[in-house]
C-alpha cells in the first residue's frame, strides 16, 4: 500500500534529518540536535520505503567518512588554558571527559557513528600525555600513573585500536633507545675515549684479487650480516619442532605487521609534504573503464533497464491499481 506523500514542511524536515544523519551517523544524537523527537522520522521512515532507503544510504556515507578519517577517536577533552587538577589525581583535568564531548565510536553492530562521551573517559590528550611520558621513561606504568590512567585501561586500547599500539610501540622505542643511551653513558664514564677513529674518513681499500675479497665477505658474514641464524631465531635446546614453527611464524606475523605500520607512516609523512599517497616507484592500480565492465549484477536486464514507476511498490507489497479494485469491490 502507497503512502500518503509528505508535505512541503515535512519534505524539507527529511531533508535537514538526512543531513544531521550524514553528519553524525547517528540517530539519536541527529534528533537531539535538531530539538525533535526521534519516534517521529521513526514513524515516518516504517511508513516510507523510500525514506528508509535515504535513511540506510546516509548512515552508510557517515560510517565510509569517518573511516576515511581515521576510525574511531577519543574526545578531545577541555581548551588548552585550562590547567586545572581533580582532588583524586594530580593530572590535568584535560585528559577526563566532563560528560557531553563529541567523538566517533563504534556501535554494536560495528557501525561508526558521532556520539557523546560519558563523564571520566579519556581523552585525545590523555593518550597524548601518556606518549609522551613514555618516550622519555620507557615505563608503561609510570606513565600511565602521569597521565592519570591505570596501565590496564592503555593495555586495552593498544590491543583494540591499532594506530594506539602503532604510536606506543614507537614511543616505547623512543624511550628504550634513550633509557639504553643513558644507562651505557652512565656505566662507561671512559667509553668515547677510543673512539676518535670514527669521527675520521677510513683510509682506502688496499689492493686485493676478487678471490680475497669474497673470502672475507664470506668469513665475516655472519659476524656482520647474522644472515638468516640471528640469536632469537634459533631452535633453542630441547624445544620440539612444532612449537619452533609456531614460534617463527609468530615472530613473521609480528614482523610484517611493523613493516606496514613503517610504511603507512612514511605514506602519511609523504602525503603530508607532496600531497601523494604513493610512494616513489609506485604505480596506482590499473583499471578498465568503469561503464565498460558487464557481468556484475544478477538483477534480470530488462528490469535494470525500466524506469521509475510511482503506481509500483518499489520493494513489493500492493501495486495501486490492485489497491484500487479491491477498495472499489468492497464498496
Amino acid at each position: 500500500m502507497a503512502h500518503r506523500p509528505f508535505t512541503r514542511r515535512q519534505a524539507l524536515q527529511n531533508q535537514a534529518w538526512l543531513e544531521a544523519l550524514r553528519a553524525t551517523g547517528n540517530p539519536r544524537l541527529a534528533a537531539r540536535l535538531l530539538g525533535v523527537h526521534r519516534s517521529t522520522y521513526l514513524k515516518r521512515r516504517a511508513r516510507s520505503a523510500a525514506f528508509a532507503q535515504d535513511w540506510d544510504a546516509q548512515l552508510a556515507a557517515a560510517h565510509a567518512d569517518f573511516h576515511l578519517a581515521g576510525g574511531p577517536r577519543p574526545p578531545e577533552g577541555t581548551p588548552e588554558g585550562t590547567r586545572t587538577f581533580s582532588r583524586k589525581s594530580t593530572c590535568p583535568q584535560s585528559h577526563r571527559t566532563k560528560g557531553g564531548e563529541l567523538h566517533v565510536g563504534r556501535t554494536r553492530g560495528g557501525r561508526l557513528q558521532l556520539r557523546r562521551a560519558p563523564a571520566g573517559w579519556m581523552t585525545k590528550k590523555g593518550e597524548q600525555a601518556f606518549f609522551l611520558a613514555l618516550c622519555a621513561t620507557a615505563n608503561v606504568r609510570l606513565s600511565a600513573a602521569a597521565a592519570g590512567f591505570s596501565h590496564s585501561a592503555f593495555y586495552a586500547r593498544k590491543r583494540q585500536r591499532p594506530y594506539f599500539a602503532r604510536e606506543m610501540r614507537l614511543s616505547l622505542t623512543i624511550g628504550y633507545e634513550r633509557v639504553e643511551g643513558a644507562a651505557l653513558a652512565s656505566a662507561m664514564p671512559a667509553s668515547h675515549e677510543d673512539d676518535n677513529w670514527r669521527h675520521n674518513d677510513p683510509p682506502p681499500i688496499p689492493p686485493m684479487t676478487a678471490d680475497q675479497a669474497l673470502q672475507l665477505l664470506f668469513l665475516h658474514n655472519k659476524t656482520v650480516r647474522l644472515s638468516w641464524d640471528q640469536p632469537h631465531r634459533r631452535k633453542r635446546r630441547g624445544e620440539p619442532w612444532a612449537t619452533y614453527t609456531d614460534r617463527l611464524r609468530a615472530m613473521w606475523v609480528a614482523e610484517k605487521k611493523r613493516e606496514a605500520d613503517d610504511s603507512a607512516l612514511r605514506r602519511a609523512a609523504r602525503y603530508e609534504k607532496t600531497g601523494d599517497w604513493h610512494l616513489p616507484g609506485e604505480k596506482p592500480p590499473e583499471l578498465p573503464p568503469l561503464a565498460l565492465v558487464t557481468g556484475w549484477s544478477k538483477a534480470e536486464p530488462d528490469r535494470a533497464k525500466a524506469t521509475y514507476n510511482p503506481d509500483l511498490a518499489l520493494f513489493g507489497g500492493w501495486r495501486l491499481k490492485d489497491w484500487k479494485k479491491c477498495n472499489a469491490g468492497r464498496k
